[in-house]
């Protein structure tokens, strides 16, 4: 049973993991920088991995520490190698290298996106294969048939923003706190979802291309309208049903696109990942289609919907394994498909 170290660093959040076998998390320890970006409204990349610098040692001596492990003990160490900030992934592939050379343990290289999809598999019911991952994240919306953890295909991803990054944008203009995504989940249960009829963008189009930017552009007008009449600042309620009518909006199309997918491929399996994930709202939906169509269903715990190197570990089970190790001239890639077995 393959006790592996990961790390994840590929964009704000800082983690370390401790799984053994693949699916048993001994330990999984974030940090965050939340207060850091909160003033911007977004991830500052330059912020991001200095900080990484400055807790990289201390999040994996934690890790270790909760795993009651020591770091001999341990057969290999994981990192992201990509897709993400190339910064932040330089601070964690360039320690998880040396670590690598000091203890003479194999290096893993895991693709970030690979890591979401196995979230799926993490706990006491690891959902089967093959299923269908749909990644909806502040970085990413796409589709994928996952046959294992190492050979993805991509079905169908946003043309512009992706979905999570709509969510942060629009609490931005609305004026919520960060991280946006949460804040707009907040609001929007306190608001009307019929209120504004806002675009579904190719939610009848052919295929499984979604877009966001357009909803995110309609939004921000009905704002400035809204501000024009009132003669200044949005009254609370008018924040929470743009929330909660451009909320319905974009559930409507990732939903739409999540049936179609099932049904153009025949996957009876369906796994929800990646920082939006968390979403109430979404997870409701997505829970009601499950029950429609008569299909499985996985939701990761909210703890590992958001980037954690639990997920990492996971994946780089499987490909220790298969003897998939990385040299450790490993280079960090800042965007690269998962298709194929890509994460190498």
């Amino acid at each position: 049973m393959p006790l592996i170290l990961a790390l994840e660093s590929s964009c704000d959040d800082l983690a370390a993991a401790v799984v053994r076998d693949g699916h048993e998390v001994l330990a999984s320890v974030v940090q965050n920088q939340d207060r850091i970006h909160a003033p911007y409204g977004g991830v500052v990349p330059e912020l991001a991995s200095r900080d990484h610098v400055r807790h990289l040692h201390e999040t994996v001596r934690a890790a270790l520490e909760r795993a009651c492990v020591a770091l001999e003990d341990i057969d290999a160490i994981a990192c992201t190698a990509g897709p993400g900030l190339i910064g932040s992934l330089l601070v964690g592939v360039s320690f998880a290298k040396a670590l690598a050379y000091r203890l003479g343990k194999p290096l893993v290289a895991v693709h970030h996106i690979e890591g979401h999809l196995a979230s799926a598999r993490l706990g006491e019911q690891p959902l089967a294969f093959p299923f269908l991952g749909f990644v909806v994240s502040g970085g990413h919306t796409q589709l994928y048939r996952v046959t294992t953890l190492s050979c993805v295909e991509l079905l169908g991803e946003t043309r512009d923003d992706s979905a999570g990054e709509a969510f942060d944008k629009i609490a931005k203009r609305l004026g919520l706190g960060y991280p946006g995504g949460r804040e707009v989940d907040l609001a929007a249960r306190r608001g009307r979802p019929d209120r504004f009829h806002f675009p579904r963008p190719m939610l009848r189009d052919a295929g499984l291309e979604l877009s966001f930017s357009g909803l995110k552009t309609a939004v921000a007008l009905e704002a400035e309208k809204l501000e024009a009449d009132a003669g200044g600042a949005l009254a609370a309620s008018d924040v929470d049903d743009l929330c909660a009518s451009f909320q319905e909006a974009a559930l409507d199309v990732l939903v739409e696109k999540a049936r179609r997918a099932l049904a153009t491929t025949g996957l009876r399996r369906l796994a929800l990942v990646g920082g939006l994930a968390a979403n109430t709202r979404l997870r409701e939906r997505v829970a009601e289609l499950a029950r429609e169509l008569a299909i499985e269903t996985r939701f990761p715990p909210i703890a590992l919907c958001t980037d954690n190197a639990a997920m990492i570990g996971a994946v780089a089970d499987g490909m220790l394994r298969a003897g998939r190790i990385a040299p450790l001239d490993l280079e960090a890639f800042s965007r690269v498909p998962a298709t194929h077995s890509s994460a190498t």
